[in-house]
């Protein structure tokens, strides 16, 4: 690959944490660095409380890290205002977690329309593609429920359904398997690499299953705050 596929990258990013003695910070990412290309798929796997998540969000533009810098095709992430971190999480990042977050308020086709909504989107176009993406992963006769009324399997579809709404260029998936049996996570699994192929889109992987990471093309290995590069061997 070349450096113009590159289009997420983090170098020497340290974060540290309050200890729970006084004067006994805990440093979760020790100069860390990663790279991910357009249309690669790349994991991150780690111990419990390794600090898997706290890097995604960081990546993903949630939290800022005490030192290093993110550069998201060679402009430097936290440099962006409030409000243009905010925008470019809505329209280049797509979030899917173990947690999906839908609003149990609305229904499953509102919940995916809602990004497109904060886009700007007028609410008809963002209705018909909501409507499509819930075709695509085939819940569409689910769509006037709500998340309660839905099974976790389904859950987890439309809050992927919801990440691709805006066609972003990366989808960080934090654990997005954890509550999945094993069926609906073949399925989930299935759906993220098809996207690759179909959309040219860039997944990265946080998860602690060594079965999901054999199937990326990069794997690294978060062990006491170090990040490194991982052979299954």
């Amino acid at each position: 690959m070349t450096q113009q596929d590159l289009i997420l990258s983090c170098s020497n990013v340290t974060k540290t944490f309050a200890g729970k003695t006084k004067g006994e910070p805990l440093t979760v990412l020790d100069d860390v660095s990663l790279s991910i290309h357009r249309g690669s798929i790349v994991s991150v796997i780690g111990a419990s409380g390794s600090g898997k998540s706290t890097l995604l969000h960081i990546l993903g533009g949630l939290d800022q890290p005490d030192s290093g810098r993110i550069m998201w095709n060679n402009e430097a992430m936290y440099e962006m205002d409030k409000k243009e971190l905010a925008t470019f999480r809505n329209q280049k990042l797509g979030f899917v977690f173990q947690f999906h977050h839908l609003l149990p308020e609305f229904s499953a086709l509102e919940n995916v329309m809602m990004p497109a909504l904060i886009e700007g989107l007028e609410q008809a176009q963002a209705r018909t593609k909501a409507q499509q993406l819930l075709n695509r992963f085939n819940i569409k006769n689910r769509a006037d429920h709500r998340p309660t009324e839905l099974s976790g399997g389904e859950q987890q579809r439309v809050a992927m359904a919801r990440a691709l709404i805006n066609k972003p260029d990366l989808i960080l998936a934090d654990e997005p398997t954890g509550n999945l049996d094993e069926r609906n996570t073949a399925i989930l699994l299935d759906m993220l690499f098809e996207l690759r192929q179909t959309d040219n889109v860039s997944v990265l992987f946080i998860t602690h299953e060594e079965s999901i990471a054999q199937r990326t093309d990069t794997t690294h290995i978060l062990k006491q705050g170090k990040l490194n590069t991982f052979d299954f061997g």
